[in-house]
This record gives C-alpha cells, sequence and structure tokens, in this order.
C-alpha cells in the first residue's frame, strides 16, 4: 500500500517537473489563477511559508545598457510574420486578380493554382477565399470552403507549400448545426421583415411552407404581426456556411398564435407538429410553389382576353418563365402535353376523386403514366396556350368538381405523422426548451418595438 502511494507520489512528481521544464508559462499562469480563483487556496498555500512581513527587504539596482541602433535593426529584419486576408471570388476574376486582391505577389504560386486541377474548383464567383502569406507577400496557404450537395457535407480545398513545394488537395468534411435564433415584426411583407431581422431567404421559404396553409401571405399579413424563429445554421470550420432546417416557428398573425416545431421519432420520418403534439402536415401542399405571388384567386373575373366575366376555377400565380412548379401530393401522371387554351399541361390524379392541373407551362418535366412524388418538380412557368403573361393557372378538382386549391389545403390539415405515446415525454422537453427560445426572441423584438415607438 505504502509503495504504491510512493510510487504514485513519484509519478505525480515528474509529471509535475516534465510539465514546468517544457511549459514553465503554463504552469506559472495556472499556479496563479489558482492563487487569485479563491481565498482557501491562498490561505492554504501562505500557511505553508513565514510571515512575509517578517521576511528582510533588500534593493536591488541593475543597469541595463540597450542595444546598439544597428543590432535592433538586424533583429527587426531577422523576426518574420504571417498575413492573414480573405476575399470574394468575382465572376471576371482570374488567379492573378484574386491573389492581387489577397495582398500575395508570389509568380511561383500564380503558375501552381494556374495548372492544378484541383484549384479549377476556387474560381467560381461568390465563394470565400482565405490565405496566409510572408511578409514578403509570398503564399503559405489558401483554403476555400462551399456546399456541394445535399450530404450534410461541405468541400475544403487546401493549397500548401511545403519544402518549398506546394500541394492541393479537397477535403470532404461533415457541416456542424449550431442553433440560431431571430424575431421581427411584420411593416410589410413576410419578406421585407425576415431581411429587416436578419433571417435566411431559404429560411423565409421554410416558414412560408409551414405556415402557408392558415396564413395568405399576399393578403392575411397585418402591420404588426409577429415572427420568431428558430433555425439551423450549418458551420464549416466554425464559420456559418448555409443555414439549415426550422427547428421551431411561431406567428402571430392578426391576433392568432401559430406555433410549430420539428420533431422526429427514433426510426421514423420526423415533421412539423405545434406545441400540442398535432401534426402540422397536410395532404396537400398550400402551393405549387415555393413562394409566388397569387396574381387571380378562385372567384368570378373579367377574362384577361375575351373580355368578359366568367369564373375563374383554379388559382393564377405570377412568377417569371422557367420558375420551377411541382406537384401538391403524391400522384400518377394522368396527361402531359398541350391542351387547347391551356398550353403545355401537367394534370395528376391523387386519388379518392382528386385531380390537379398546372397549366400554361414553358416545358413539362414528367411523361404521362409515370408516378410523382409530392413536391417533386414537373415543369416550370410560362406563359403558353391562352396567356397574357408568364405565370401558373392550378385548378384542384374533387370527383371532377372545382374547388378552391387554397380552401383544400386548409382542410386537409393534420394528415402528418402522429406521435407515439412512448415519444411524450421526449417531446415535452424538447418543447419546453425551445418555447423559451422563442420567448426570449419574441421578448427581444418587443422591446426593440417599444423603444423605436417611443
Amino acid at each position: 500500500m505504502l509503495h504504491g502511494l510512493l510510487t504514485a507520489g513519484e509519478q505525480l512528481a515528474s509529471r509535475a517537473a516534465h510539465a514546468l521544464e517544457h511549459h514553465p508559462k503554463h504552469v506559472t499562469a495556472l499556479i496563479a489563477a489558482l492563487l487569485l480563483g479563491g481565498g482557501g487556496g491562498a490561505f492554504a498555500v501562505a500557511s505553508l511559508g513565514p510571515d512575509a512581513s517578517a521576511l528582510p527587504v533588500r534593493q536591488v539596482v541593475e543597469f541595463v545598457e540597450p542595444l546598439p541602433l544597428q543590432a535592433q535593426s538586424e533583429a527587426l529584419d531577422a523576426h518574420t510574420f504571417s498575413v492573414f486576408t480573405s476575399a470574394g471570388v468575382r465572376q471576371t476574376d482570374t488567379i492573378e486578380a484574386l491573389l492581387s486582391r489577397l495582398g500575395i505577389n508570389d509568380p511561383e504560386a500564380a503558375g501552381f493554382l494556374r495548372q492544378n486541377t484541383e484549384v479549377r474548383a476556387l474560381l467560381v464567383a461568390g465563394r470565400t477565399v482565405s490565405a496566409e502569406a510572408t511578409d514578403g507577400r509570398n503564399l503559405i496557404s489558401l483554403r476555400a470552403r462551399w456546399v456541394a450537395d445535399d450530404s450534410g457535407n461541405f468541400k475544403r480545398l487546401v493549397v500548401e507549400r511545403q519544402n518549398g513545394l506546394f500541394t492541393a488537395r479537397i477535403e470532404n468534411v461533415p457541416l456542424v448545426p449550431s442553433l440560431r435564433v431571430a424575431s421581427g415584426v411584420v411593416r410589410s411583407s413576410l419578406f421585407a421583415t425576415a431581411d429587416e431581422a436578419g433571417i435566411p431567404d431559404q429560411v423565409t421559404l421554410q416558414l412560408a411552407e409551414i405556415f402557408g396553409g392558415d396564413i395568405d401571405f399576399h393578403r392575411g399579413l397585418r402591420k404588426g404581426d409577429r415572427i420568431s424563429v428558430v433555425y439551423e445554421a450549418l458551420e464549416a470550420d466554425g464559420e456559418p456556411l448555409r443555414p439549415g432546417r426550422v427547428v421551431s416557428a411561431e406567428f402571430v398573425n392578426n391576433g392568432r398564435n401559430l406555433e410549430a416545431m420539428w420533431f422526429q421519432e427514433p426510426g421514423k420520418r420526423g415533421g412539423y407538429f405545434n406545441f400540442r403534439g398535432e401534426s402540422l402536415e397536410r395532404a396537400f401542399l398550400a402551393s405549387p410553389m415555393e413562394f409566388s405571388r397569387v396574381t387571380s384567386g378562385f372567384s368570378m373575373r373579367l377574362h384577361p382576353i375575351h373580355n368578359t366575366w366568367r369564373a375563374h376555377k383554379g388559382t393564377d400565380y405570377g412568377a417569371p418563365t422557367g420558375t420551377p412548379v411541382r406537384t401538391v401530393a403524391d400522384g400518377k401522371v394522368e396527361f402531359a402535353g398541350v391542351m387547347g387554351g391551356y398550353g403545355n399541361v401537367v394534370q395528376i390524379a391523387h386519388g379518392k376523386g382528386d385531380t390537379t392541373l398546372y397549366a400554361h407551362l414553358s416545358r413539362i418535366d414528367v411523361r404521362q403514366g409515370g408516378s410523382v412524388e409530392r413536391g417533386q418538380r414537373i415543369g416550370a412557368v410560362g406563359s403558353t396556350g391562352w396567356s397574357t403573361g408568364p405565370h401558373l393557372h392550378f385548378e384542384f378538382r374533387e370527383n371532377g368538381v372545382h374547388r378552391d386549391p387554397l380552401e383544400v389545403a386548409r382542410a386537409r390539415a393534420g394528415q402528418g405523422v402522429v406521435l407515439a405515446a412512448a415519444a411524450r415525454p421526449d417531446f415535452e422537453r424538447a418543447s419546453r426548451a425551445l418555447r423559451s427560445q422563442l420567448a426570449a426572441a419574441a421578448a427581444v423584438v418587443t422591446q426593440v418595438a417599444v423603444a423605436t415607438a417611443r
């Protein structure tokens, strides 16, 4: 037993000696921190030695002769340092132009970057390039990062000078998710509110998708409505590279509190729920496009070509030619081709007598008889057939009878994932945490709004 204690003590002493020998500054700093950290530690150390007031006091005076100017100049010349810069790639950039903006003047590095095939991924407009260079403006290393697909990874280009030679490689690295919170007050449109609150466009599109069945974002927004959101930021090397999924959100619209949170049981498909655990998923998407402007609803209207009042048996969405069009639900393509005044048309059967029609397309991306999945791209906005400009005409029919697509989307709510009883405790814990985050975000924006009003 004693031998074991002695051995442990010897090992501790040996490690302490090794640490003091190789890391004297770190050890000194650690001891200082311990002494400053609390009275108990300070008292224990002080009690091991004599009273400081009883120690003799001696003054030591030593003259330090300064180095001659020549010696100081030589010492400065011998000192080297690195310069770190970054720049965004422009559409017209060449390797030389990019290096120049990075503050690098290194013909050898420029020649390597021009010839290496891995570096072709560098000159893509919008990407950020960071570089390390010597104080003589020679390249030491260069890095660029980008997301190539939805795999959850990012690409990292690394160019380095080692032993006088340059090497280049592209690494595949996992993105790291972190949570961000944002909140805003509606003054005009959804996107204007999101821009003012610093919410990325990809997150705003998700919010429009989540709440689109309950809110008409073109006509139903009210000044003073509030939105709060918790979303993922996918980071690469500690820097946000792209936004991820909306984790939770709250929308106060015309006095109604609408809420949503993402939850996924192990081994099951995830989905959005309100904080009571009720699914927000609908059998049909609220819109055949991610976000667009409704130019004509399901009602009587003056026909823009025939100049007569007729029932408009669908919904028109104004959007530029080429804007992707998606199917609002799973189904089978009944028709894909030209249909008189409708121009290029896709018609899809969804079962139980439900069909949807997408007209005036500039292109068709599916074939008659093929199967499609909810949200799949089936074509693009155009102006074929009887049309006065690029838009999508969208119809919904139940057993051959035309219905208002927006009303159908709202009526088919709550048909998604159902929470199992065993998952309830985990759901409740997650909802409490997300409620707190949303409440904190809402409180901040409310205080700002009050202060601005004053």
